[in-house]
């Protein structure tokens, strides 16, 4: 059975709208949400949402990543091949950065213009909703097996993203924060093999000022204790046991964090 995820910033009510679209055009479809509860315009949190968790997706699944503050603007729309032969997956959205970071972790990857309107929507293409318009049906289209050679023209133009620069500065683990999850858990962009060059486990470090223990897991600290560990992808989280570190630490997306190791 096909698969299909859908990322948006959207909230509740348009990714029906989506999913409607989606299973007009294959009823055959099985469509996973990843997120709706991006932060809104929030390109880098849904890019981070994608790049976590496509490589646990099963070949030829198709990602639908809408996050798009420039929707009815000049700003095209894309959609992306990316894996070695065989395997690849396939994503669809905006040309704002946001699906690239997942596409280039799968491998190489195959940039397109989305400019066939044989694949979007027939009853019209609105200003403000290309989620519905323009991409849930590219997506749908593609999970049944279109190639996406004929979707429009190859492109290398693309607008590219990365999760920011990170790096080490005497005592200080230095990065930036690229998510904030539903538990309130602030990802970084730092790396573990960075972060675990500098720091052992039950070492201490410095977040704005307050000392933070360096455990395996959340239950090593108190329960509304702060904490930092490596979390499940494999980068930098600032934590609180039972507790929200994003609003006690006042962090969000893009945010510059240096944390010092003690």
């Amino acid at each position: 059975m096909p698969v299909i995820s859908l990322t948006t910033d959207f909230g509740d009510l348009y990714p029906a709208a989506m999913k409607a679209v989606i299973l007009g055009i294959n009823p055959e479809v099985r469509i996973v949400d990843i997120t709706h509860s991006i932060r809104r315009a929030g390109i880098r949190e849904g890019a981070f949402a994608l790049y976590s968790l496509v490589p646990y997706f099963p070949a030829k699944s198709v990602h639908v990543g809408v996050v798009d503050p420039g929707v009815g603007t000049s700003r095209r729309a894309l959609a992306v091949k990316a894996g070695s032969k065989g395997e690849e997956q396939f994503f669809v959205g905006p040309d704002n950065g946001l699906l690239i970071p997942a596409a280039r972790r799968l491998g190489e990857m195959e940039v397109y213009e989305i400019i066939n309107r044989d694949l979007m929507l027939k009853s019209g293409i609105s200003a403000t909703f290309h989620g519905r318009d323009i991409f849930a049906p590219v997506g749908a289209h593609l999970s049944k097996g279109f190639p996406i050679e004929d979707v429009g023209k190859k492109v290398s133009d693309f607008v590219d993203l990365n999760f920011g620069k990170f790096g080490i500065d005497g005592p200080f683990l230095m990065g930036e924060v690229v998510f904030s999850d539903s538990f309130g858990n602030v990802i970084t962009n730092i790396p573990e093999d960075l972060v675990l060059g500098l720091c052992t486990f039950g070492s201490k470090v410095e977040v704005n000022g307050r000392r933070v223990p360096f455990v395996r897991t959340y239950g090593l600290a108190e329960k509304g204790q702060p904490l930092t560990l490596i979390g499940s992808y494999g980068f930098l989280e600032i934590a609180i046991n039972k507790g929200n570190a994003a609003l006690q630490f006042g962090l969000k997306g893009g945010d510059q964090v240096a944390i010092k190791v003690l």
